[in-house]
């Protein structure tokens, strides 16, 4: 199966965009990853979540843990009052995520390894013409799973016939 066919609309911020935003559209759409594009449309970066979180997270604490069992859920309201103020570009982190991408045309196993090579949960599909670039959708982890499975991908695999078959 190809990536267009693979590929599923997936929301996106752009690099100009609030930080406050971006977040929220993460967890209001339980997202496994931000994908952020730049003011052309193009992938600018693909951001695990887990990523941004870290972006949340005081230095301090990051270099003591025990910290943040002292000093306990008080903190947690201004966290988040932290990116206020920050465009998602801003709010990245430093490193720098290159977005894994795709051309419409490249095969399910080119996009398992593109994404287990990157450790992306997702890989951009787009398509690039006269205009420039176009964002065709994404290919969650979970999706690319899918389909190995074969689930919703065509008529399902034959089970085997018994234990051990």
């Amino acid at each position: 199966m190809l990536a267009h066919d693979l590929a599923e609309p997936y929301p996106s911020v752009t690099t100009d965009d609030p930080a406050s935003d971006a977040a929220r559209l993460l967890a209001e759409k339980q997202l496994p990853a931000l994908l952020v594009l730049d003011a052309d449309g193009q992938p600018y970066a693909i951001v695990p979540g887990s990523q941004l979180v870290r972006q949340l997270v005081p230095e301090y604490v990051m270099e003591d843990p025990l910290l943040a069992s002292v000093i306990g859920d008080r903190h947690e309201e201004g966290l988040i009052d932290a990116i206020a103020d920050l465009t998602v570009a801003e709010w990245l982190p430093r490193r720098a995520y290159s977005p894994p991408f795709v051309g419409p045309d490249a095969g399910a196993l080119q996009v398992a390894a593109l994404m287990a090579r990157t450790h992306s949960p997702l890989v951009a599909v787009i398509e690039r013409d006269a205009q420039g670039v176009r964002l065709l959708g994404a290919i969650t982890a979970a999706r690319l799973v899918r389909h190995f499975l074969n689930e919703g991908d065509g008529p399902p695999r034959p089970e085997p016939d018994g234990p051990g078959a």
